[in-house]
């Protein structure tokens, strides 16, 4: 049977600082520069949850987006929107808040819920000129 995409678009806002506690202040400040800032800094990032499989014979849907939607909200959204990933969360107490890193925690809070057969694909855009994609 012929395989289909479903994307489900949504938005969150959140604050991180790009740190890596091994190094010095002087080599955080080089690799990362603004992104640094011990102050932290946020962004409102644009998230895309492609779901991809069949359709379903009975329901002629890959997934049900109601379904799709709710699982995102709690999921991802209650879990980093409006928060300080170093702070706020689990997922990112020892793990630095990149953009790849924050694509990669979503893949993996989504992936288990999805009924088998289903592949998973995360695009989170950081700025409207930036994103990443996971798995590649």
């Amino acid at each position: 049977m012929n395989k289909i995409a479903i994307v489900r678009c949504e938005h969150f806002n959140a604050a991180h600082r790009l740190h890596n506690k091994n190094w010095s202040d002087v080599k955080n400040k080089e690799v990362f520069g603004k992104c640094n800032n011990p102050n932290y800094h946020g962004h409102n990032y644009d998230l895309e949850v492609k779901v991809i499989g069949a359709c379903d014979p009975e329901t002629g849907y890959v997934i049900d987006t109601k379904i799709l939607s709710n699982l995102i909200k709690d999921k991802v959204l209650d879990r980093f929107d409006h928060k300080n990933l170093n702070l706020d969360t689990q997922e990112f107490k020892d793990l630095n808040p990149t953009a790849e890193n924050i694509a990669i925690v979503i893949y993996d809070l989504l992936a288990p819920e999805l009924a088998s057969g289903l592949a998973l694909k995360i695009k989170l855009y950081e700025t409207p000129r930036n994103y990443v994609e996971y798995p590649y």
